[in-house]
């Protein structure tokens, strides 16, 4: 909090610091997403018509709060001795942690701003704590005036260590409190976000939409040396050094007609040699709280702890496919606008290392479609209804294939274009996992959770 007080002050003194000649401002911002209702549907990076006036900072805020009504089951029943005392835990109605972020930045000057994203209050961490920040740059005037006009015109360059740029979901998910843009309560069971410190390059042009990015595969920054793990039979093959993360989109964005919008996008993530996890590099977590998780009980080998801790089971209702080693994943997204309907749809194909120490192929995939109707005279009301399912082995050598089916209806009402209401009804349900982990009961053995969860968000 100290931080904040601090910076927050910093940027008052700035504001206040105004010269004769009005060159410092306030929020006036180029080439920016916007942070209320206006920046639903918007994607990647674009262009605008606003003016440079000099510099100029603007600070936001972003916050959720949940009420949840979840309940967890799963078909452990009967278990025999030493297993004693074992059941899900019983969750309670009640409110989830609020949750916050806060957004610093400044127009340095013409085309090239710096932004900042902190979490005030996360699920995975109650205190303050920066999420990335980085440089965007849209014009190349302070090497040269006009230098590289005609390609700066299209093109948008990035850098920092940011939220990377992989497929089009990340743009309608929830970041811990900034939620306005998700008209649904959670992101997508296979979760892909991460915020690595690299380079993306934008070229965007009549429709076409295009990036490639590179980055250091790195969440936690360490000049450490990388000590691999001892080699074993079953997984001789341990990473000794760590690979950049190579990122690419290719797509097309068009405005049809006044009624009708049409997007289709393709998107490529690959590391061979990877540090972080794309699907577990959430820091935030996730908005269903403590579902699927046991109270302490007795196992086969003693005392097994309570594993509700919001903290560190930050993931709950989320599926990670644990790859090691490398991955690859591939991402194409739809999304059709008529009038007040609309669809998005995910279709991700993702692979890599069997298990850390072991390259051999394994697959996950996963497919996702959201249709909403937005109603009322400025779209101020919605219905939707979202289909999510994820399929693939835990590791080759299972005979089977688990898959996990989430079915969501929501509804939501936007008072005012910074304050929006949400009422979702969640049935998830868990296939084909094992009975037992290691001797111990596998909490997700023909498991579910369903209820409904209201959600009030705040951004600006």
């Amino acid at each position: 909090m100290k931080t904040i007080i601090k910076f927050s002050l910093l940027v008052t003194l700035l504001f206040l610091s105004t010269n004769s000649n009005a060159q410092t401002t306030f929020g006036n911002v180029q080439n920016s997403i916007p942070r209320d209702k206006d920046g639903i549907n918007k994607f990647d990076v674009k262009k605008d018509s606003v003016p440079f006036k000099g510099l100029s900072v603007y600070m936001g805020g972003a916050f959720a709060l949940q009420f949840q009504a979840l309940n967890s089951f799963n078909g452990q029943e009967n278990l025999s001795a030493p297993i004693a005392n074992y059941r899900l835990n019983d969750l309670a109605n009640n409110l989830n942690l609020p949750i916050a972020n806060m957004t610093f930045g400044a127009q340095l000057a013409d085309g090239v701003r710096v932004h900042l994203d902190l979490y005030l209050s996360a699920r995975h961490h109650n205190e303050t704590w920066v999420k990335g920040g980085y440089l965007q740059i849209d014009k190349l005037d302070f090497i040269k005036k006009d230098f590289l006009k005609d390609f700066m015109k299209y093109a948008t360059i990035k850098i920092g260590q940011m939220e990377n740029n992989y497929g089009d979901a990340h743009f309608r998910r929830s970041d811990n409190g900034s939620a306005l843009v998700n008209p649904f309560i959670e992101n997508n069971v296979m979760d892909a976000f991460t915020t690595e410190p690299g380079i993306e390059v934008y070229y965007n042009r009549s429709g076409w939409v295009s990036m490639l990015g590179v980055t250091n595969s790195k969440l936690n920054q360490s000049v450490a040396e990388i000590v691999p793990s001892t080699a074993t039979v079953a997984l001789p093959n341990q990473n000794t050094t760590i690979s950049p993360t190579i990122l690419a989109k290719f797509g097309y964005d068009k405005q049809l007609d006044k009624d009708l919008r049409v997007r289709l996008t393709g998107s490529l993530y690959h590391v061979s040699n990877m540090s972080s996890n794309l699907y577990s590099s959430d820091r935030a977590g996730s908005h269903y709280y403590g579902v699927m998780s046991h109270q302490a009980y007795t196992g086969v080998a003693g005392a097994v702890a309570n594993n509700f801790d919001v903290t560190a089971n930050k993931d709950t209702g989320r599926f990670n496919p644990g790859f090691g080693n490398w991955a690859t994943s591939i991402m194409i997204n739809p999304f059709l606008k008529y009038k007040g309907l609309e669809f998005f749809g995910t279709f991700e194909l993702a692979s890599g290392g069997d298990v850390k120490g072991n390259d051999d192929k394994r697959t996950v995939n996963q497919y996702s479609g959201d249709v909403v109707y937005r109603f009322g005279k400025t779209e101020n009301l919605y219905l939707g209804a979202k289909y999510n399912t994820v399929t693939g082995k835990l590791a080759n050598a299972d005979a089977n294939a688990i898959s996990i089916n989430r079915v969501e209806l929501s509804g939501g009402w936007f008072m005012t274009k910074n304050i929006l209401a949400k009422l979702a009804y969640i049935n998830q349900t868990y296939n084909n996992y094992s009975q037992f982990v290691s001797g111990n009961p596998n909490d997700l053995y023909n498991g579910k959770f369903n209820g409904l969860m209201f959600e009030s968000v705040i951004t600006f």
